[in-house]
């Protein structure tokens, strides 16, 4: 059973938006399809995020899982409801920051669902990014109430926050080795501060690795190399050039000054068989445990 769940959110561009002028931010109208399993609530439910290139079927292979396991999931719609349907070539007409509004909004309206328990944060890629960073407490505390369990799969991790608190909800990182759009090295690095967090590498594995696509070249995508982002308390957002000078990432035209300084273009998908059965199986056993 599916039903649409419409709801206002905000389009904070970056993190720096929501940390110092989000209840200042237009209100706009997003929404979410809502699937039901079988049964009787209430139920544990999945907000789940897609990733640059929209929703994609191998997503579906996952929220097939939750389902039959007596789990509602969220299909959460915001590029649909911005009138876009990929990012993959610019990362600026929806932002990470752009949806983790989204998800907090939603799970607003499903926390006072009386057919709905815990409630968990599942993402892709750009999604992943969401369902990582919507552990850290800052964003909380101004977007909404903790999650009760994060399954990011290859997120981009590039984010340094100074303030170093973050929700202690159960997390599994899914990721493969030779991922070259979103490097693990990212989560790797990220590791230590993550209070409850399991990371499971899949070796020689590439983005999309739940898929079936064979191995592709994906020449105009944005990827991720060794540089971070730190996000000071203030909430001002900053990386590192050369020679040490640190250049504010906070407002649109410093993302587009980057890009076109940077030129990290170009990255491989390539589904894994084996990868894929694991992490569609690890996921069902992940929010079996933490949310039915």
């Amino acid at each position: 059973m599916s039903e649409r769940v419409d709801f206002s959110s905000r389009s904070p561009f970056e993190i720096h938006h929501i940390l110092t002028c989000f209840e200042t931010l237009p209100e706009h109208f997003c929404y979410a399809d809502l699937l039901l399993p079988e049964g009787e609530g209430p139920f544990g439910c999945i907000i789940a995020v897609h990733g640059s290139r929209g929703w994609q079927p191998h997503h579906d292979d996952h929220i097939r899982k939750w389902l039959e396991c007596g789990l509602a999931v969220c299909k959460l719609q915001s590029f649909s409801a911005r009138s876009v349907d990929s990012v993959v070539h610019d990362q600026l007409s929806v932002t990470y920051a752009m949806m983790l509004a989204d998800a907090f909004a939603l799970k607003k309206i499903l926390d006072v669902d009386e057919r709905f328990g815990r409630i968990g944060i599942a993402g892709w890629s750009l999604g992943g990014t969401v369902a990582i960073y919507s552990a850290w407490s800052p964003l909380v505390d101004v977007l909404g109430t903790p999650f009760d369990a994060h399954l990011p799969l290859y997120p981009a991790a590039h984010l340094r926050p100074d303030v170093k608190k973050w929700s202690d909800a159960p997390m599994l990182i899914l990721h493969g080795t030779n991922d070259d759009w979103t490097p693990i090295n990212l989560v790797e690095s990220l590791m230590p501060e993550l209070p409850n967090a399991v990371l499971h590498a899949y070796s020689g594995a590439f983005h999309s690795f739940d898929g079936i696509e064979e191995k592709t070249w994906q020449p105009k995508v944005i990827r991720l190399g060794k540089r971070t982002v730190r996000i000071e308390e203030n909430g001002h957002m900053s990386g590192i050039w050369k020679f040490g000078i640190r250049f504010p990432v906070n407002e649109l035209r410093h993302r587009r000054l980057v890009f076109r300084i940077l030129r990290n273009r170009g990255a491989y998908v390539k589904g894994d068989s084996v990868a894929r059965e694991d992490a569609l199986q690890r996921g069902q056993d992940f929010f079996s445990q933490h949310l039915c």
